[in-house]
């Protein structure tokens, strides 16, 4: 009975103690976790690892690729939402901002380093006019020459993260002008900097807690229609900044990320501690990019080629880009053969978060991907010379953070230090209570046996027993008149 009524308060405490805590978490102006919903406290960086091609001419000749690794180059990032909208459907809407500054003490390089990469545009637009008239090849060929154009390129790191002069992207804009996001320069980070990642629309959790953080809609659609299959179009998960609460080893991270035009699902992998705050590991399946061949789910993100690597051409111009994790980490290692200078490696190219369970708040991160560009040799386009056919790694980057400072402490302080406080004050106090219960009875029994004690000692002699007898007939004796009575004490 009493192992019964335990347990009931024991589930009656989880309870309240996970009201508490949703009422805590939600997307609502009164809650405790909305300022760091809303402007997120963690310092977030973006470092970016370039491979700088050491044989470009004799990659032109058929030969191997060889890179080199150059950076990173360590750029800050900082997030505000704006245009904050409460909707009568449990929702909220936002756009998010995001601008970068380098950071010279945290890089190994300068933006002005200069770094020889394929000439995205030109090896991009022969590729796609691989099945189209010759007559035509032979004419964009000599657009190429006429703008001097060739098939790689010798740019500074400034210049291919935020933009560059390009009379190619005027001659598109010109004739082709809803063709390229681009107006005026040609940059891959350009359309992120300074600029939001779409209109997300949430849910609170305010009517429906089960719901918090999943997006319901992103720029107003429910799904998206880059892809061929219906599972591959779907927007899943949240915006991938805060999770729903009370996870379980069995729980598992889901997100849609703008930038990969599709939702990305990390799976758990271990419990782990940081700065003292109990955390949840989440990493990548195997099967993240895998393609329709190893795992029959991805095969809505083809045409694919080895597995390992996201054909993302759909949602980027058409152009041969393609998503994989750093070095071709957890691919077909076809791919990073066909490269010289590729090494990967566990501890350093693969992804994972680390999520406090209670709150779904993430603690520490590191999202890692990386952009390579598919090349050969295009005929009737004399600039793809005899390139053999490659997936080339442009860069791979790491967008990190982790909580510090002040917000640490007092998440610390609110989240791990009180609930321990708590925790073990109610056994001090329980422990107090059965002291102070025992403390009379304690003192009775100890007077009992005092009195026990007297009168035990009184049976020893006959004389004694007189003497007692005879001193309690003098107690029921009244005194005489002007005896002074003194206290008789045992």
């Amino acid at each position: 009975m009493y192992h019964r009524r335990s347990l009931k308060r024991k589930e009656k405490e989880r309870k309240e103690k996970q009201k508490t805590n949703s009422e805590n978490v939600r997307i609502d102006p009164s809650s405790l976790s909305f300022n760091m919903w809303k402007e997120i406290p963690v310092p977030f960086y973006l470092s970016v690892y370039f491979f700088d091609v050491i044989n470009p001419n004799e990659i032109l000749q058929g030969q191997k690729p060889q890179v080199r690794e150059r950076g990173p180059y360590v750029y800050r990032e900082f997030r505000h939402k704006s245009n904050i909208t409460f909707n009568d459907n449990d929702t909220v809407s936002f756009l998010e901002y995001r601008s970068y500054q380098f950071q010279p003490h945290k890089s190994r390089g300068l933006e002005s380093d200069y770094i020889v990469i394929p000439n995205i545009l030109v090896l991009s637009a022969s590729v796609m006019m691989e099945d189209r008239p010759m007559s035509l090849k032979l004419i964009m060929t000599f657009a190429f020459s006429a703008l001097g154009e060739r098939a790689f390129v010798n740019r500074t790191v400034g210049e291919i993260m935020w933009g560059y002069e390009d009379p190619l992207i005027h001659l598109i804009n010109k004739y082709f002008p809803n063709m390229f996001p681009f107006k005026g320069k040609f940059g891959l980070f350009a359309e992120l900097n300074n600029s939001d990642s779409g209109l997300f629309t949430v849910f609170t959790g305010v009517k429906d807690f089960s719901r918090i953080h999943l997006v319901d809609k992103w720029n107003g659609l429910s799904k998206v229609n880059f892809w061929h299959s219906d599972q591959c179009n779907m927007i899943n998960g949240t915006s991938g900044q805060m999770w729903a609460p009370f996870m379980t080893p069995e729980s598992s991270l889901e997100f849609y990320s703008p930038e990969a035009c599709r939702s990305m699902k990390l799976i758990y992998k271990e419990q782990g501690v940081f700065e003292g705050i109990p955390t949840f590991r989440f990493v990548a399946p195997n099967t993240l990019f895998a393609n329709g061949s190893v795992y029959p789910p991805n095969e809505g993100f083809c045409p694919c080629m080895e597995s390992g690597i996201q054909n993302v051409s759909t949602c980027r111009f058409n152009a041969p880009l393609f998503l994989s994790h750093p070095h071709f980490y957890n691919a077909d290692p076809v791919l990073a053969e066909a490269v010289s200078g590729l090494h990967p490696n566990t501890e350093e190219h693969s992804l994972f978060l680390d999520i406090h369970p209670v709150t779904g708040i993430p603690m520490n991160c590191s999202v890692k991907l990386q952009l390579s560009l598919y090349i050969k040799s295009v005929k009737g386009i004399g600039q793809t010379g005899k390139i053999e056919p490659v997936v080339l790694p442009l860069l791979w980057f790491a967008e990190s953070g982790a909580m510090e400072g002040e917000t640490l402490q007092t998440f610390y302080t609110q989240l791990v230090l009180m609930p321990k406080v708590l925790h073990y004050a109610q056994y001090v106090l329980l422990a107090l209570g059965c002291v102070l219960l025992f403390i009379p009875i304690v003192y009775q029994i100890r007077s009992q046996e005092k009195c026990y004690l007297f009168w035990s000692s009184s049976k020893k002699g006959s004389k004694d027993k007189e003497a007692i007898q005879a001193y309690s007939e003098s107690l029921m004796t009244p005194a005489p008149k002007g005896t002074v009575l003194q206290e008789a004490r045992l």
